[in-house]
């Protein structure tokens, strides 16, 4: 091995699978510890609230000695006595803030939707920290306003333009200084209900006019940054103009499909990206990838061992796991030559999944 990794956030397994992938043995901190964390972690902490993500980190760094630290969505600025591998926690922080990133944006000059004043509608309302977009919402007057702030009481937000398109998103890899795009990224978006902008999978490639110009904007946005490491920029393809939406200044949920299709390893680009190295050109795809989360339609508790459908699922729960409506079950793949092909065959893998969730 060539050194142990403590990987530490909300979700976790993406990470642990790359870095398990580059011959680092894996330690991690995660909220879900589905079955399939076991298979690429030696030890593993579990916590419910984010509040107890600091304490859950203590009690691993007591059984064992890490080399590196690599946090994901919920841990990006903990203060943590370890070797970080990535972005400083005061360049994350300007980031995990929505507003401080729309001024990030309009400082050097990148097309964003623009700030509404109070009373204007329709807006897109948006927690000014929170990822995956499950807070966001469309607001047409006030009574829409009133009913997110008694949703989400003491949450400060940003009221922004409405931008049509398609929602992508861009893996770029990062020295500080310079940057690379690794892959650009069709997101697919949950749709339903108050969740209908919650991040619910990935398609890479992206087969888009506008891919190569997003790219290259993406590249301009991680340079200027100052993150380091592998990150994502989140973009809205609208007609001619490519909107951008949010720096994500660690590590994606796009992970599995882009090294799907591209037959890479994004943990050891980001260490590195932490030493001054990255790729120097694009890199081609070998195929299409697709992931998409399944959601419980119902209150349910899995029975069966999902296990038994690897390596088409991913994040797979232990036997008797409860489920309440709408929370997040599974991950499921598909690949193929081209995008129908990869989404033709991820349909058939969902129907079979789904006689297990009963």
């Amino acid at each position: 091995m060539k050194g142990r990794v403590l990987v530490a956030g909300f979700s976790t397994r993406h990470v642990a699978r790359s870095a398990a992938g580059a011959g680092y043995e894996v330690c991690a901190v995660d909220h879900f510890c589905d079955q399939d964390l076991s298979w690429y972690t030696s030890d593993r902490e579990k916590f419910e609230e984010l509040s107890d993500l600091p304490d859950a980190i203590e009690r691993l760094c007591r059984r064992h000695r890490f080399d590196l630290y690599i946090p994901t969505s919920g841990a990006e600025d903990l203060p943590v006595p370890l070797p970080l591998c990535g972005t400083s926690r005061d360049t994350v922080r300007r980031f995990l803030d929505k507003l401080d990133t729309q001024h990030f944006f309009e400082e050097i000059s990148v097309p964003v939707p623009h700030l509404l004043s109070p009373g204007t509608y329709p807006v897109m309302i948006k927690p000014r920290r929170g990822a995956g977009g499950w807070r966001n919402v469309i607001v047409r007057d006030d009574a829409g306003i009133a009913a997110w702030e008694n949703t989400y009481p003491g949450i400060p937000y940003i009221s922004q333009e409405i931008v049509e398109g398609i929602p992508a998103s861009v893996c770029c890899v990062t020295d500080g200084v310079r940057a690379t795009g690794i892959a650009a990224n069709e997101q697919l978006l949950h749709g339903k209900g108050e969740s209908g902008f919650g991040f619910c999978g990935s398609v890479t490639p992206l087969d888009h006019p506008l891919r190569e110009s997003m790219m290259t904007l993406a590249e301009k946005i991680a340079a200027a940054s100052g993150c380091i490491g592998t990150i994502g920029i989140d973009f809205v393809l609208g007609g001619d103009t490519t909107y951008a939406i949010e720096v994500n200044p660690r590590f994606q949920g796009t992970i599995d499909t882009v090294e799907m299709a591209y037959g890479c390893n994004l943990f050891q680009y980001h260490l590195d990206a932490c030493y001054g190295k990255i790729p120097r050109g694009r890199l081609s795809p070998r195929q299409v990838a697709v992931r998409s989360i399944l959601f419980a339609d119902r209150d349910c508790t899995i029975t069966s061992n999902l296990k038994r459908l690897a390596p088409y699922v991913a994040d797979i729960p232990w036997p008797g796991t409860f489920f309440e409506t709408d929370q997040a079950v599974i991950s499921v793949f598909g690949w193929g030559e081209t995008r129908e092909a990869a989404v033709s065959l991820l349909d058939k893998h969902i129907s079979t999944v789904r006689q297990y969730i009963r």
